[in-house]
């Protein structure tokens, strides 16, 4: 396994104390290039997990960050796989190029996998940096602008509720919040948990930054007996042409456990006074909405589209036997890992049921392919024939890059909507 590297600058590596969180989130403002953020200071402190928030240290300054917390990635079958939720990461720009990253995320690996996290996750500032530390893009933020004079509203057809719709308050929001995402994410792979931290900020009881924190508006979707089943937060723009209203409602967070749900809550933002457009940062790449207008075409992607988790399976065996898998099947992969996490050739079978497994093998490899790849495989998310395709992978048995793809696919693409 990978071993940190021996420090040659005098720059020490360390778990950081209480009393130095407030220095260490000046340094992460510093890092990603912002003013310090003191308001953040209690957000921090939330996720602030003794030893594993890291600093590198030059006598008293800190010149790197880096803080991991604990999480839980829903993976496809419906299982909960306790991960490393990696963030925070930065190095000063005048320390860059010394190493210090390097060795940050080889202590902060060696101890996912010491703490029996089989995968560890985070989401990449930029593009170029973590697939050579075995990280690999495994769920997209694939976002929609809907016109609305186009779309012509939603199809008739669609299923009605028979439940209602309820503006709720941010007290309400956190009453039901919780508990309707623990539900819906057990439904999706990808997804991921929220914690106190993400609750927190999400109805406004902690401060922080920002140039906009205006609070959004809510409204929950109940079922006949009353049981909440989705919600949608939203916010909408005061915007005119002229004495023409042209407002656009941006779409924070959207849950709906069913299609009667989602049908209901797309009805009542696609149908809003004022309203023209309806903006969707993120949405899975598999979300139904545009067949649910009368005009799909009015749909079109929204401008900011981007790789968003990226996942690095740290150990091989856990990972992949957590998971569920579409039929019966078998590839040999041969997984290159420069850390060593997850080097070797293993033997990835499951049977009729959809269990599986992953276990060494000295049998002939079907496929080769390098850390980074084998978790954009992980989730199902990404294609094993594409890859070929883009020579990210060798196929070394005709037909074995199919193969894994039927075995790995999954009915809904991996999906998370939550940055942290």
């Amino acid at each position: 396994m990978s071993e940190e590297v021996a420090p040659t600058d005098g720059i020490e590596i360390r778990s950081i104390t209480e009393g130095e969180l407030g220095a260490w989130g000046d340094a992460v403002s510093r890092g990603f290039q912002r003013a310090g953020m003191p308001e953040a200071l209690e957000f921090r402190r939330l996720r602030n997990y003794p030893g594993r928030t890291l600093g590198a240290f030059e006598r008293d300054k800190i010149v790197g960050t880096l803080r991991s917390f604990p999480n839980e990635l829903t993976v496809p079958g419906g299982a909960l796989l306790p991960v490393s939720a990696i963030s925070g990461v930065t190095v000063r720009q005048t320390h860059r190029r010394r190493g210090l990253l390097n060795r940050m995320m080889a202590r902060e690996l060696a101890g996912a996998r010491e703490r029996g996290e089989s995968v560890a996750i985070l989401v990449a500032a930029e593009y170029g940096i973590y697939g050579r530390y075995g990280f690999g893009p495994a769920t997209r933020a694939d976002g929609l602008v809907v016109n609305l004079h186009h779309a012509e509203g939603l199809r008739a057809d669609l299923p009605e509720s028979a439940g209602r719709l309820d503006l709720v308050s941010m007290a309400e929001l956190a009453e039901y919040g919780p508990e309707l995402h623990e539900r819906w994410r057990r439904s999706r792979p990808g997804a991921i948990g929220r914690d106190e931290a993400f609750w927190r900020e999400a109805t406004r009881t902690i401060e922080m930054p920002g140039p906009e924190r205006k609070e959004p508006f809510v409204v929950v979707h109940r079922d006949a007996g009353g049981t909440v089943t989705g919600l949608l937060v939203y916010s909408v723009t005061d915007q005119w042409d002229g004495p023409n209203p042209d407002c656009v409602l941006t779409v924070h967070d959207f849950l709906a456990l069913d299609t009667v749900t989602a049908v209901a809550l797309w009805r009542y933002a696609c149908s809003m006074d004022w309203v023209r457009s309806v903006s969707i940062a993120s949405r899975a790449p598999d979300d139904p909405l545009p067949l649910l207008l009368n005009n799909p075409r009015a749909a079109r992607p929204h401008p900011e589209q981007w790789d968003h988790t990226w996942l690095r399976v740290l150990d091989v065996p856990a990972a992949f036997g957590a998971r569920t898998y579409a039929g019966p099947g078998r590839v040999v992969l041969d997984v290159t890992d420069r850390q060593g996490y997850a080097s070797g050739r293993w033997l990835l079978q499951a049977d009729a049921t959809g269990a599986g497994t992953a276990e060494p093998t000295s049998e002939e490899p079907d496929l080769a392919i390098d850390a980074a790849v084998l978790g954009s495989l992980y989730p199902g998310a990404e294609s094993a024939t594409r890859f070929a395709a883009a020579a990210r992978l060798t196929e070394l048995r005709p037909g074995a890059a199919f193969a894994a793809d039927r075995l790995l696919g999954t009915p809904l693409k991996a999906y998370n909507p939550d940055t942290f």
